[in-house]
């Protein structure tokens, strides 16, 4: 399980060795499954790429190792967590419970399956993590998602 919080910014190789630049966001689809990376190039001028998900052989503590192609062209996705504001947004139960701010998502590296929601409620707080089996709903004001019983 890993998550997006030890995720960013970590250096992104290719197979042969070159570095593709660092990670930046995930691309969530409508079903809750994350579907790819964006990268951020190392160049003169910061550009974004797209790894698909299925595309990247192994993440480590200390790179993203990828074994095919990345993409040019970002392709149409429904959310980003990290520029689509996810992060900090207000999170509530499907009965309508205030859970908190999403702070991170924690997710299974080869389905891209988000198993739980890291969320906080304010600065001197303790953090929670949130079980949910049901993809989430994202709104433009609050994240709904069903919690699992622990």
């Amino acid at each position: 399980m890993r998550t997006f919080s030890l995720l960013k910014g970590l250096p992104v190789v290719d197979k042969n060795g070159e570095k593709i630049g660092i990670v930046n966001d995930l691309c969530i689809s409508e079903a809750g499954i994350i579907t790819g990376l964006i990268v951020q190039k190392q160049r003169l001028f910061k550009k974004n790429v797209y790894v698909a998900l299925d595309d990247v052989s192994s993440f480590g503590p200390d790179g993203v190792i990828v074994s095919g192609e990345f993409e040019e062209q970002i392709p149409e996705v429904d959310m980003l967590l990290n520029k689509d504001a996810m992060l900090g947004r207000m999170m509530l139960s499907e009965i309508g419970e205030e859970l908190g701010l999403l702070q991170d998502v924690c997710f299974l590296e080869k389905m891209g399956t988000i198993v739980a929601y890291e969320t906080t409620d304010g600065f001197f707080s303790k953090n929670k993590l949130i079980h949910s089996e049901e993809p989430p709903i994202c709104g433009k004001d609050a994240i709904i998602v069903s919690v699992s019983k622990q």
